[in-house]
């Protein structure tokens, strides 16, 4: 079985190719663009079978090198900076690649597992995977909402699996490359090693300090998504790849918080009184992401649970733990 893993040294990417190692899948061809040269250190700990710059793939991959040779591609290769102002850019390297992806896996019937977003529906407060509620708020969500809906056409002719993922907040191990767009689970760490303290965003969008909230998913949780559907070819759609639940800013806070302390052995500490103490501050809303930013989100589940996928995802204060652990053994 030959596999392809765009994004490879990526995030999810990277999370994914080790998950397979971990099923005894080794004829993996990772794929990204090492511009960014330390995204190499997520896949010294792999093993793959081939390496390919992004630009040399699709050249290779058009030119019919791979027909009748790969069984599956996991597309998680993306320009995943929502503040990112180059269209061009944007729409080229997450819409353009993505499409030529899709033609070639439905030509060969190959399954094509893919990272859409949440980013797709904006600021809307009803997160289904419905035309109704897509309204991104930048071209980033643009480019993802645009790809899903070629993927809407093209999937009642498809004979081979087409399936995205539509990712919420995702947060975990091997981000480090990812600089200011990595969780806010990885900052907390960060500052907290730095300074003793995490820092929030004031209220804003009606909410009080730190109370905005989004649906966090653990790493974990979305690699074991993306194998279950990859275990069941015959599933195809566009999911919701979230637990189901919006927990505020202020609960990654101290769950972060609380993990160093029980880490120093010292006992957890509700978040008045650790807001009390200085370990979690309140700072300005930033000027550049009023209009842009989601004060909310929760994924909706219906479809994924009605596809069959019945397990439960972890928590904040259960996933926080665990990445918290990782990072101080590593880091």
């Amino acid at each position: 079985m030959t596999i392809i893993v765009t994004g490879a040294a990526g995030f999810i990417g990277s999370n994914i190719v080790h998950a397979l190692n971990q099923r005894g899948e080794k004829n993996i061809i990772a794929v990204d663009n090492l511009t960014r040269a330390d995204k190499f250190k997520n896949l010294v700990d792999c093993e793959i079978a081939d390496y390919l710059d992004k630009q040399e793939f699709i050249e290779r991959l058009q030119a019919g090198e791979f027909d009748g040779d790969v069984d599956a591609i996991f597309h998680e290769g993306a320009c995943s900076d929502t503040m990112e102002t180059d269209g061009r850019y944007m729409m080229e390297n997450n819409y353009r690649y993505s499409l030529a992806l899709l033609d070639w896996c439905l030509d060969q019937e190959v399954q094509l597992l893919y990272a859409s977003s949440a980013a797709t529906y904006g600021g809307g407060g009803v997160f289904r995977e419905e035309r109704a509620c897509e309204a991104p708020l930048n071209v980033y969500g643009y480019s993802k909402f645009l790809f899903d809906q070629i993927v809407r056409q093209r999937l009642p002719e498809a004979s081979s699996q087409v399936v995205g993922f539509r990712y919420f907040n995702v947060y975990g191990p091997r981000e480090t490359h990812k600089g200011r767009m990595a969780s806010v689970a990885f900052h907390h760490f960060n500052q907290l090693r730095a300074d003793g303290r995490v820092r929030l965003f004031e209220g804003c969008d009606g909410y009080a300090n730190g109370e905005q909230r989004r649906d966090f998913v653990h790493v974990d949780d979305v690699v074991a998504v993306n194998l279950w559907f990859f275990d069941h070819p015959r599933k195809s759609g566009i999911f919701n790849l979230g637990t189901g639940r919006a927990q505020s800013f202020n609960d990654v806070a101290v769950a972060s918080v609380n993990a160093r302390r029980a880490r120093g052995g010292e006992s957890e500490l509700p978040l008045a009184q650790l807001v009390e103490q200085g370990a979690i501050e309140y700072i300005a809303f930033p000027e550049a992401l009023k209009g842009k930013y989601q004060s909310f989100t929760q994924a909706d589940l219906t479809r994924l649970r009605a596809a069959g996928y019945d397990a439960p995802f972890l928590s904040v204060e259960e996933g926080v733990k665990k990445y918290v652990d990782w990072l101080d053994e590593r880091l």
